[in-house]
């Protein structure tokens, strides 16, 4: 077992994991979704920082999301915490600002999922400004199509709501809760990652069984484009 992968389990099963479920007792429906072994997906809505604990200890296996690479670059004290704390707890650096990052960005993934592992990815791109859930950027599909795995998708609930934006400490008392979905088989498309038209497609279905999961009004726009200012 590398050093990455024992920090990885001090921090979900003696760090983390406890104090999660004693302050929040979260609850799960699907677990039996996610695939005991080999390669997937698990593409989920995204309210909070706290997405990327909730789910890693929900599950068993470990998953990898690709985290802003502004998380591993920081140069002062507080910043190289946070990158050790990254890259311990099995975040890999990306850059998100598009064109070419955006392509290394799933050359990536792929590499990752080809290793047989879980990859953890928010397909909205950022955090939803307001709760409601919005257009899936098409990465995730192709992702899927390069890598030939399927995608799980993932519902949290209420997650939001155990920091809001200017409340400077959690609110413990929130009904915080997981649904993982069957996981959808998209090898029909095979060999089709280059057709816009089928990642759209493919992107669609994975936002509506997210959405369906979730019970989240759904915008038919990017999250990017709603923020405001103090988000």
């Amino acid at each position: 077992m590398s050093d990455s992968d024992t920090f990885y389990r001090f921090l979900k099963n003696v760090a983390i994991g406890p104090a999660i479920e004693v302050s929040f007792h979260p609850w799960i429906e699907g677990l039996e979704n996610v695939p005991a072994e080999g390669a997937a997906i698990l593409a989920s809505n995204h309210l909070s920082f706290s997405d990327s604990i909730f789910l890693p200890v929900a599950v068993s296996r470990p998953i990898t999301f690709l985290a802003k690479s502004e998380y591993f670059t920081g140069t002062s004290l507080k910043g190289r915490a946070v990158s050790a704390f990254m890259r311990g707890a099995g975040q890999v650096p990306v850059d998100r600002t598009g064109g070419n990052a955006s392509t290394a960005a799933i050359a990536t993934a792929v590499r990752i999922l080809n290793e047989g592992a879980l990859l953890g990815i928010y397909p909205e791109g950022t955090r939803s400004p307001d709760g409601r859930l919005y257009r899936g950027k098409t990465g995730v599909a192709r992702m899927a199509l390069e890598a030939r795995v399927p995608v799980v998708p993932v519902a949290m609930i209420n997650t939001d709501k155990v920091q809001p934006i200017g409340r400077s400490r959690p609110n413990f008392n929130v009904d915080v809760g997981i649904r993982i979905g069957k996981p959808l088989d998209f090898s029909r498309f095979f060999g089709m990652e280059d057709d816009r038209f089928v990642l759209r497609s493919m992107t669609d279905e994975i936002m509506y069984k997210i959405m369906d999961l979730s019970g989240q009004e759904y915008v038919d726009k990017y999250a990017s484009r709603s923020k405001t200012p103090k988000n």
